[in-house]
């Protein structure tokens, strides 16, 4: 198995009326990383936010901003968000053409590089780019919307790329309806990096959030499998005490 499990809350479910404060109380509450889901209206369904509003809120934490670029095309626009101040930069494998040309720009702005993969992508799409690869990324819903029910047929993906995985240390993250009730199950299918919106801004207070977070990580820490005696991935920490800006 992995290192320690990540709760990555997205943002994509705050207040966005009060965006940094929501950063500031999720940190407080003890997120590990802090997702961002970039949506262009074009490759999902939606419109979210875009590289202006990460540089905004980047000064409110020093926790890892973990970048989900739902977006097509990405090449043009992984400058702007690695300067931004994303520390992940996760692309979609259906994005575009050239996914290993994409992987190595991120890595040569400097940045962790991830891939995810939509529901009905196989993962067989990321066999020749594994060794590019810090993060994978699992959506257990259709990208575009926040709220959605978890897909079960996913877990086994989950399980096949756990397994794709081996002894690298790549990150096995999932995103989409992961709650205090269905965390055991991912964790026990292999990942280690749970996504979560709703579930972690249902409420209104710093106390609230950390209930929500805490029950996640519990929850995904009583599904996990035995760890194996093997290299572990270690939490990716970027910076949290050495960030300069």
């Amino acid at each position: 198995m992995t290192g320690e499990i990540i709760i990555a809350p997205s943002i994509l479910a705050a207040d966005f009326a009060r965006l940094g404060e929501e950063v500031a109380a999720v940190d407080t509450a003890g997120a590990d990383w802090i997702h961002c889901d970039v949506m262009d209206g074009h490759f999902v369904p939606n419109i979210s936010f875009g590289a202006d509003v990460i540089k905004a809120i980047r000064p409110m934490t020093t926790k890892v901003f973990d970048v989900h670029l739902m977006i097509a095309p990405t090449d043009l626009y992984l400058e702007a968000f690695a300067k931004a101040g994303a520390d992940v930069i996760t692309v979609h494998a259906e994005a575009g053409p050239h996914l290993d040309r994409s992987l190595q720009a991120i890595r040569a702005l400097g940045k962790k590089a991830g891939v995810s993969l939509c529901p009905s992508t196989p993962e067989s799409a990321i066999e020749y780019v594994l060794d590019r690869l810090d993060l994978i990324l699992v959506m257990t819903v259709n990208p575009g919307f926040g709220g959605q029910s978890f897909l079960d047929s996913q877990l086994e993906k989950i399980r096949r790329i756990r397994s794709m995985i081996g002894d690298r240390t790549i990150r096995l993250e999932v995103d989409g309806g992961v709650t205090r009730d269905n965390a055991a199950a991912v964790a026990a299918a292999g990942a280690d990096t749970l996504v979560a919106g709703s579930a972690v801004f249902r409420g209104k207070s710093v106390a609230e959030y950390t209930a929500n977070i805490e029950a996640i990580r519990v929850a995904a820490e009583t599904g996990r499998v035995p760890k194996r005696q093997d290299k572990a991935v270690q939490p990716m920490r970027l910076g949290e005490a050495a960030r300069t800006r």
